[in-house]
């Protein structure tokens, strides 16, 4: 039972690294998730044989939270910082989604091209001011979406030494 529960949690931290790259899965919750799974049920040690303790679990969810509300207001923030609205902001999610066709290329030019059609054609900017606020809201989508993957891949860290 605890080999399942270890594959289990594994899966759960794969499938977070992955989610913390695609949109609509998230990723640092599912990581999470893993590590709970091994506390709970896992009975997982590191080769210290020192078990996954509950103030592990605690911070890394304060963690979680913490990238999870940064991931929805970097963006603004980066797009605000740049003078852009929130038609490039919606442009950047919109051209992402769009850009899943040819993954990750297509994520990161229909970005930058879905916030930079979005602040041409609806809020009416020029085209140097819908160049700079593309910029912004792309730099917003990485900036976000890199934070959700380092806290990602250092679960998956623990997940990994406490799982085997």
């Amino acid at each position: 039972m605890e080999t399942f529960i270890a594959i289990a949690a594994i899966v759960l931290g794969i499938v977070g690294i992955i989610g913390s790259i695609a949109p609509g899965i998230p990723g640092p919750p599912l990581s999470w998730l893993g590590m709970l799974l091994l506390y709970a049920w896992g009975g997982g040690a590191n080769s210290s044989g020192e078990p996954l303790s509950l103030t592990i679990l605690l911070i890394w969810l304060g963690i979680v939270i913490l990238v999870s509300v940064l991931d929805y207001v970097v963006p603004a923030y980066f797009t605000k910082l740049t003078g852009g609205t929130k038609y490039g902001a919606w442009g950047a999610i919109i051209g992402l989604f769009v850009g899943l066709i040819v993954p990750p290329v297509g994520m990161i030019v229909g970005s930058l091209l879905g916030a930079f059609l979005a602040e041409l054609l609806f809020a009416n900017k020029d085209f140097p001011e819908s160049v700079k606020s593309a910029f912004g809201a792309f730099m917003g989508f990485m900036f976000g979406t890199g934070l959700k993957l380092i806290t990602s891949a250092v679960m998956m860290f623990y997940l990994v030494i406490y799982a085997f």
